[in-house]
């Protein structure tokens, strides 16, 4: 987005300074293992095991930026009628705006039919979305290694974002980016000067 565009939008949209604002995106986590870098002595082959267990859940994933909070909920798949019913708790549970891609389940009639306000981001430009970051944390800790079961891996990417959502100051350093936080900024203010 360009420099003021996520506060323009924003106020172009009628959302205003203290509503909640997430970012927010959806990962697919399965059993077909992903392999991941290692450090290894120089001159010793890493072998890595991989699982190919064609099992999957997907994980929703809103991060409020300001407020360094996280919200999610598994799901069993990514349909229009899913993603309505999601964007309905995340709106009843006082989401105002949410940021997104603009996935063909997110643009659907119903989902924006439900409430919070619809940014979308640009297509092709994941580095823009907050959450793909705390995406590839949670590869960086779970992947790479062999579980029993699908519920087993879903435990250890509940703990890591339980864990993760706790520590504030590790959350920000991840998603807290300046040009979000200057755009939240400049809403406080240009609404500020509205009142």
């Amino acid at each position: 987005m360009e420099k003021g565009g996520l506060a323009t939008t924003l106020t172009d949209a009628g959302v205003r300074a203290g509503q909640v604002i997430v970012h927010g995106d959806e990962m697919r986590l399965g059993l077909v293992g992903q392999v991941r870098r290692v450090w290894a002595p120089r001159g010793v082959k890493v072998r890595q095991r991989r699982q190919i267990v064609y099992q999957w859940r997907y994980l929703a994933l809103a991060v409020e930026c300001g407020a360094a909070t996280l919200r999610w909920r598994w799901l069993p798949n990514l349909k229009k009628e899913t993603m309505a019913e999601l964007v309905g708790i995340w709106h009843q549970d006082g989401v105002a705006a949410l940021v997104w891609d603009g996935s063909g389940s997110h643009r659907a009639r119903v989902v924006r039919a439900v409430g919070p306000t619809q940014i979308r981001l640009p297509a092709y430009a994941p580095e823009l979305n907050p959450a793909e970051r705390v995406f590839e944390e949670i590869r960086g800790k779970c992947e790479g290694r062999l579980y029993a079961t699908l519920d087993a891996k879903v435990a250890a990417v509940e703990q890591f974002l339980t864990e993760l959502g706790t520590d504030a100051v590790r959350l920000r350093r991840l998603v807290g980016w300046n040009w979000i936080n200057e755009a939240l900024t400049h809403l406080t203010a240009k609404n500020t000067v509205l009142s």
